[in-house]
């Protein structure tokens, strides 16, 4: 890779992308980066925190922003925390990437579009444009939904088969000011690997418990040792009823066995190394009460 102190016109940013729930923001961001940093589930609302991953090429570094998707439904305080958390990154980004549903646009959507600023440009993405069959009806609804901001690009794509990625990129260089890298060539994360192991933890919880569990549900990573290329990590899940309790361990801890070893293997490939995991599941009720019970467990 050419050194970025050698090249007059590097260009580095902000990217904020953000949507309603469950529109692929989280995917698109991995896939742009080439690894996994922000988790995923099929459960609308799995992010709630603020993810940073960065892609650095020969010629620019791209700092992407993984944000919640816009809480509607509900006020209690942790949306209330989720949407500042969109709100405070929208106004500090470079560029935003706006990211809908192809052949869906709600007042979920609307919502979240009436939140982007005028002074920051915007593109429209149009995520999973793979399922549209009939891609005649695909070019109308682009234009639709194009006609509702003054976009700065619209890039329809499939964050799942990487389809369009690199014109998203092309499209998204083009409106990053011309700055030296923020990270190291080799970063892909602002986190540390203790905040990621923890936010595997949770992804595997709600991919195998499913909507039964609560979003306040959460993890705590109480140890994480590194002994050469050797991660151990001691972590607790923490959800707020003995009926939660026995919904993620499963009958004769088969449940929990299978979440123990599917995060395990997500960690040995991201950390590239071996990872010694343990994991408990315990009550803790009233931490989620309130905004301070938040931040004391990581939300920003």
């Amino acid at each position: 890779m050419t050194d970025p102190a050698t090249t007059p016109d590097f260009r580095c940013g902000y990217i904020a992308i953000v949507g309603r729930p469950n529109v692929g923001k989280s995917t698109l961001m991995n896939a742009l980066i080439g690894a996994k940093v922000s988790i995923t589930s099929r459960k609308a609302q799995t992010t709630r925190h603020r993810i940073t991953g960065i892609q650095t090429t020969d010629d620019a570094q791209f700092v992407y922003v993984d944000t919640p998707g816009f809480q509607t439904r509900h006020s209690n305080a942790l949306n209330k925390t989720l949407n500042r958390t969109v709100t405070n990154t929208l106004t500090a980004s470079d560029v935003i990437l706006f990211i809908i549903e192809a052949g869906t646009f709600g007042p979920a959507d609307q919502q979240v579009l009436n939140l982007i600023p005028d002074s920051v440009p915007c593109i429209l993405v149009i995520n999973k444009s793979d399922r549209v069959k009939d891609k005649a009806v695909l070019l109308p609804f682009a234009q639709q939904v194009a006609a509702k901001h003054n976009f700065a690009a619209v890039v329809p794509v499939s964050a799942k088969l990487r389809f369009q990625l690199e014109n998203l990129q092309g499209e998204t260089k083009k409106y990053l000011p011309q700055n030296g890298p923020v990270f190291g060539a080799d970063d892909i994360t602002d986190r540390s690997e203790k905040f990621l192991a923890a936010e595997i933890v949770r992804e595997k919880v709600f991919r195998f418990v499913g909507d039964e569990l609560p979003y306040t549900s959460t993890v705590l990573i109480e140890k994480f040792e590194q002994e050469g290329d050797l991660r151990r990590v001691f972590a607790a899940i923490l959800v707020e009823r003995d009926t939660h309790k026995s919904m993620v361990i499963g009958q004769k801890g088969a449940r929990l066995k299978d979440i123990s070893s599917q995060a395990r293997l997500d960690m040995e490939r991201l950390f590239g190394g071996p990872v010694y995991l343990e994991i408990w599941v315990k009550v803790k009720s009233g931490w989620a009460d309130n905004e301070a019970g938040l931040r004391a467990y990581g939300y920003e």
